[in-house]
């Protein structure tokens, strides 16, 4: 599902020792739900057990810092269709540390790439 490029930052971006401020890179990825409202900002990848880290937005306005199965995401399939339910945006180009597009996304009630109210929080 996730580019071997950007698999590549997120396995580093989990390895690197972490200091006194946590996490806090930039999104590396951006997966939706092309049939929901469902969107997950995730910045750090556990290569052994595929868990993703990051801003995890299910569409019930509460977005929050999670882990996630890329596996799970991958085996999520429209009922009818039977095609896979979650893409990844491939325009996406994570311009801010993930606690601006969390502010922004506690403000908004929902995960925004809006540049004014990311710049706002920031």
């Amino acid at each position: 599902m996730i580019p071997e490029n950007l698999r590549e930052i997120m396995i580093h971006n989990a390895s690197e020792v972490h200091n006194d401020l946590g996490r806090d890179h930039e999104p590396v990825v951006k997966l939706y739900s092309q049939y929901g409202k469902a969107i997950w900002l995730l910045s750090e990848l556990d290569e052994k057990n595929e868990i993703a880290y990051g801003l995890c937005d299910l569409g019930n306005g509460k977005p929050e810092l999670s882990y996630v199965s890329i596996a799970h995401l991958e085996s999520i399939k429209h009922a009818r269709l039977k095609v896979p339910m979650v893409e990844v945006d491939k325009s996406f180009k994570g311009g801010y540390a993930m606690s601006v597009y969390l502010k922004a996304a506690l403000v908004n009630n929902r995960i925004t790439e809006d540049e004014a109210l990311l710049k706002a929080v920031q």
